[in-house]
């Protein structure tokens, strides 16, 4: 019965999924393909490739992101994307339209046909950041995190996959050059900008063409619904167009109950030569029938979708919920010569929704975040062609030879650097001052103004999907006393008397400021943040940096043990499906507490068979070896050093039945052991 029941779902899986996992094949083949970068300074994390395609069709879920946003939430928003670029019928050879990524309606040769851009064997996607204490530091970043890769369509075989042939490709002869901007800034985390630059490297004129983005946009809470259900994880989208923005839009419709509320996006910014609108297209996933919603499968349907948008009346009339596909595309560009190029920048957005109305609601009030995203990202690209039009006005200064500068943001002062370090049922906050001495870009001034404390509550349901900074409250606001903006406090309730270090970090911090009455062995977050007092000659609000940016996670508990204090175990008894449990077998913890620094724990029976044994040393432990840390922290949490996380799995493996258990903790400095006993029910 077993194997019978496992045949269905296998033959279910393969109706319904099958195109989404041959895409993934695809992309998981090649060493040489890279797929491993995404956005991960802000609050969407983008995967980006070197071959045109964007996201990773889940081939890389849930390790890595596709589209995901609020970062770590398990929240995404596209299945893939890809770059298109078609010429007319007048260009020799023909209508062409090269496309990095396709609905795989058209897979009928080959899991190749349809991802037409192929990478050289030395391309790579390369990082840099404009962020002087990256890794990636580099002067000449235009972000914070920028992503650099090239790419060509001039191949009919894919080097990089054993020379496999790229079914029905007729090459248009087009490099591309592709970068990647991401920014870490409150008011710009939640879009990326994808900037190309599109080459003729053939010897004849291109002539009509067109340039498009396309995605398989998929709004779902992963966690809630993960895509290996198949077909019903792509079936409850919503989707919708702004005209006036060049923006297009997807959303869940109905599929995870309110976890999945917040919109998908992408947008036209703008071009050289300049262009002022998009075409927006969409079809139903596989339609071969519809007259107007169906998925292209030549080159010829292909560059008619990419040439007529649809109308508002057929825009209204797309079904919900549906699994529909979207093209936003820009041209005519006209009579590119061998060796010239043009410019093309997109964004990807992504914005929560701004009311807790059924998810169904797609109202201009549900909108705001997006339309806020939107007109960020808009500004970003402007620069200091502040209205977009094209022409240097009189109130503009241009200073990119006679070209506008793009990718401007204004700047808020730079976040602090900050250090927090928990203890017994608290925490303290340490910041520097170097956050004071930044200077705006825009005015030349130092317009630094306060600092902001922020964390998070006891209580949250650590077990769903987690969005710190939607749940960080503000702890305090202490601001310069200039009048300008704020309570006018000052800063001596938190200024410290001397700076203190904490080596090996060198860095002196200045101020501090204790969060009391926290709960020992549960996840917080703070942060700090700087802001400066805004600018009303160009009528900017202010500015605050990134909370992301100085974010720690921290588990409040008792210190190392240097007295010889009782060891002992919390919860005990332990009752399975605590409220900080998640949701399986191993996403359960209990804690030790007041161990000595370097110990070791060993856990018996009553009969006194060994259950576990493991090693507790202070200064290295952050409790990462457990399922529970691994879901629902990231790594850098921070722990006291007097606490050990256990996740009630024995040595062999097995969870462990409900009882009465016995333990010792033996201090490996000095030999002494001390014993305990906890309970167990389940």
């Amino acid at each position: 019965m077993k194997i019978v029941k496992t045949l269905i779902t296998f033959l279910l899986l393969e109706i319904f999924f099958l195109p989404h996992i041959i895409f993934s094949q695809r992309l998981g083949k090649s060493s040489i393909d890279d797929n491993k970068k995404f956005s991960n300074v802000g609050n969407i994390a983008v995967t980006v490739t070197n071959y045109g395609v964007i996201g990773h069709g889940f081939r890389l879920w849930p390790q890595q992101p596709s589209m995901q946003y609020p970062r770590g939430s398990g929240i995404e928003h596209m299945f893939v994307g890809g770059l298109w670029v078609g010429v007319g019928p007048t260009t020799t050879g023909g209508t062409r339209v090269t496309t990095g990524a396709v609905d795989v309606s058209s897979l009928r040769a080959g899991v190749s046909e349809g991802f037409e851009f192929t990478t050289t064997p030395d391309s790579r996607v390369i990082e840099r950041s404009s962020l002087t204490d990256n890794r990636f530091y580099d002067p000449t970043a235009i972000s914070h995190q920028d992503f650099l890769a090239d790419f060509t369509d001039v191949n009919t075989t894919n080097p990089n996959q054993n020379n496999e042939p790229i079914p029905n490709h007729s090459p248009i002869g087009i490099n591309v050059h592709m970068e990647c901007y991401a920014w870490n800034f409150a008011f710009a985390d939640n879009f990326v900008l994808f900037n190309y630059w599109i080459k003729n490297v053939s010897n004849n004129e291109l002539d009509s063409v067109y340039v498009g983005l396309w995605a398989d946009l998929v709004v779902r809470n992963t966690n809630i619904t993960p895509p290996t259900v198949g077909s019903p994880f792509y079936s409850h989208g919503g989707l919708g167009y702004i005209d006036s923005l060049n923006i297009a839009y997807a959303y869940d419709y109905d599929g995870d109950g309110g976890l999945a509320d917040s919109y998908g996006a992408m947008k036209f910014l703008g071009s050289t030569p300049f262009k002022t609108n998009s075409y927006y297209q969409s079809w139903q996933f596989r339609n071969t029938t519809d007259p107007t919603y169906f998925s292209p499968l030549d080159d010829l349907q292909k560059y008619d979708k990419m040439t007529v948008g649809l109308t508002k009346a057929q825009i209204n009339n797309i079904a919900k919920p549906s699994n529909f596909m979207t093209l936003l595309s820009v041209g005519p560009f006209s009579k590119i010569p061998a060796g010239d190029s043009i410019n093309v920048v997109f964004a990807l957005i992504a914005a929560k929704k701004k009311s807790s109305s059924p998810t169904t609601d797609d109202s201009y009030a549900q909108k705001v975040n997006l339309l806020q995203a939107s007109d960020w990202s808009q500004r970003t690209y402007n620069g200091e062609d502040r209205n977009g039009n094209g022409i240097q006005d009189s109130s503009e200064i241009w200073t990119d030879h006679g070209k506008p500068k793009r990718f401007f943001l204004p700047t808020p002062p730079n976040a602090p650097r900050v250090k927090v370090i928990p203890s017994n049922k608290s925490a303290d906050i340490y910041w520097d001052n170097s956050a004071e001495r930044s200077i705006d870009p825009i005015t030349n001034n130092r317009d630094f103004e306060g600092y902001r404390i922020y964390g998070t509550n006891a209580g949250i349901d650590l077990t769903e999907s987690q969005n710190f900074l939607a749940n960080l409250v503000l702890f305090g606001d202490y601001d310069s006393p200039n009048d300008a903006i704020g309570y006018n406090t000052g800063f001596n309730a938190i200024r410290l008397t001397k700076a203190v270090q904490f080596p090996p970090d060198t860095t002196h911090y200045t101020y501090k400021f204790t969060v009391p009455g926290l709960l020992n062995g549960w996840q917080y977050a703070f942060a700090v943040t700087a802001y400066d007092s805004g600018d009303a000659a160009t009528n900017l609000q202010s500015l605050e940096s990134s909370k992301l940016q100085t974010m720690n996670r921290v588990f409040p508990g008792t210190l190392p043990n240097t007295t010889k204090a009782q060891v002992g175990v919390y919860p005990n008894p332990y009752y399975t499906h605590a409220y900080w449990d998640g949701k399986g077998e191993r996403d359960r913890k209990l804690y030790f507490f007041n161990l000595p620094a370097r110990s070791e724990i060993r856990i018996y029976t009553l009969a006194g068979d060994l259950v576990a044994n493991f090693d507790h040393n202070a200064s290295t432990y952050n409790a990462s070896g457990i399922s529970w840390f691994q879901k629902y922290a990231d790594g850098s949490q921070i722990l006291t050093g007097g606490e050990h996380a256990w996740d009630i799995i024995s040595k062999g493996d097995q969870a462990i039945a409900s009882g009465l258990y016995l333990y010792t903790v033996k201090d490996n400095d000095t030999g002494d052991i001390q014993r305990g006993k906890f309970l167990i029910i389940k």
